[in-house]
């Protein structure tokens, strides 16, 4: 199948989707849910096989911790799904309504986006996030994953096809795309005939290459070159289990703290405390000259090294003088995706929340927490961090559009 004939088949299954009854997107997400269980066994095996693949060409640490399925992975996928299918349906929500003078009843109305494209790297549990958000959102998906979890993507979406025929509805309600190469990506950029928006989800190459290449309308996401800054007043094992938790809970994560910023009056209490703690889990630490100076073992950062999203055990570490280089510095080198200050002083905080420019802002709080399930959305289908349209964790709400509904009874315009 021609990725042509692929975008055909989701624009008309798109039809189908449109005007589903809220009960019937919910009880397929259910059973969708189900089957992932009951399919465990094939899943996991196809995954094993692309985790050995993977391995054997050399991939190792945050990419393959990316890739890898076990029981809890696929348990929480499907979690995932059911608690899409409790959250409200946004289609069919009524914006906002006005009558005018003449009176022409306007109504701004949630509407499916139709058909929304994803192109993502090695992260099997976006397959089922987007099925799942796009369906109840009205809208179908067809998605291009990278080469390493072909075949998990695939056993995972055959699943759902079987639960959508089961239930009378089209399997092109959701697709993967069994090409992995790039030509396919690219051709995928240029399907604007059939795709209504595209969501990148992986790496700063592959989100910068949609974003200039593409002629389908693009949601830029995920690039998180994330700061926590450790204020004067802080409390320092509050800050500890904070950096701690946003570095190495997860670190190939877009949400993972790539860079620690630590007030001077706290370099000879909390550096030590913390850089004795991230050595312990392995973190290899890149800092100034003060850090080197005081933290054995610490490379020396460079001008490259403050403006990287690592995905993996390295945290780049500056000693600034106050909340205003702290500040400065993420301005200048924050991808506008999650940012932190741990501090006692409220003016401080307030001050951090409003001055500093990203999608979520944390006040004594990891960034860690910048996840749509943890934000209450059931999922998300990404984070985006532009401005237009959507911001921050995206749900359901922001995988509609509006249309405007005008009622009237005869009236022309003189």
């Amino acid at each position: 199948m021609t990725l042509q004939e692929m975008g055909q088949a989701a624009k008309d299954a798109a039809v189908a989707l449109a005007t589903l009854p809220t009960a019937t997107k919910n009880a397929v997400l259910q059973k969708a849910a189900d089957a992932l269980l009951i399919a465990k066994e094939q899943i996991l095996a196809e995954n094993k096989k692309d985790v050995q693949t993977a391995v054997t060409a050399g991939i190792k640490g945050a990419f393959i911790d990316r890739l890898t399925l076990d029981e809890k992975r696929l348990a929480d996928m499907a979690n995932g799904l059911r608690e899409v299918a409790a959250l409200n349906d946004p289609v069919g929500k009524i914006r906002s309504i006005n009558t005018l003078e003449n009176g022409l009843v306007i109504k701004q109305v949630s509407v499916p986006m139709g058909v929304i494209g994803m192109i993502f790297e090695a992260r099997p549990n976006v397959t089922a996030d987007a099925f799942g958000l796009c369906f109840k959102a009205g809208s179908a998906v067809l998605l291009r994953g990278g080469k390493e979890a072909i075949a998990t993507n695939k056993a995972i979406v055959s699943v759902f096809q079987k639960v959508l025929e089961d239930m009378g509805l089209p399997k092109a309600a959701v697709q993967i795309v069994q090409d992995t190469s790039r030509e396919t990506a690219s051709e995928m950029m240029r399907l604007d005939k059939y795709l209504d928006l595209l969501i990148p989800r992986g790496g700063a190459g592959l989100i910068q290459t949609v974003v200039q290449n593409s002629t389908v309308p693009v949601i830029q996401t995920g690039v998180g070159n994330c700061h926590v800054y450790v204020d004067a007043s802080a409390d320092l094992q509050k800050a500890v289990n904070i950096v701690l938790n946003a570095k190495t809970q997860r670190p190939g994560v877009c949400n993972a703290c790539e860079s620690l910023l630590i007030h001077e009056s706290l370099q000879d209490s909390f550096l030590p405390m913390i850089a004795e703690a991230l050595q312990q889990k392995q973190v290899e630490l890149r800092g100034d000259a003060t850090v080197c100076q005081k933290v054995a073992g610490t490379v020396q950062a460079t001008e490259q090294d403050w403006a990287t999203e690592y995905a993996d055990y390295i945290l780049s570490v500056r000693v600034v003088k106050n909340i205003d280089e702290a500040i400065a510095h993420i301005r200048k080198y924050s991808t506008g995706h999650s940012e932190a200050i741990v501090t006692e002083h409220t003016k401080n905080a307030e001050r951090f929340l409003q001055e500093v420019d990203a999608a979520a802002v944390y006040v004594n709080a990891s960034t860690r927490f910048t996840d749509g399930g943890q934000f209450g959305l059931g999922a998300e289908i990404g984070i985006s961090t532009q401005k237009l349209h959507a911001r921050g964790p995206m749900g359901l709400k922001e995988l509609t559009t509006t249309k405007y509904m005008i009622y009237g009874d005869g009236q022309i315009r003189i």
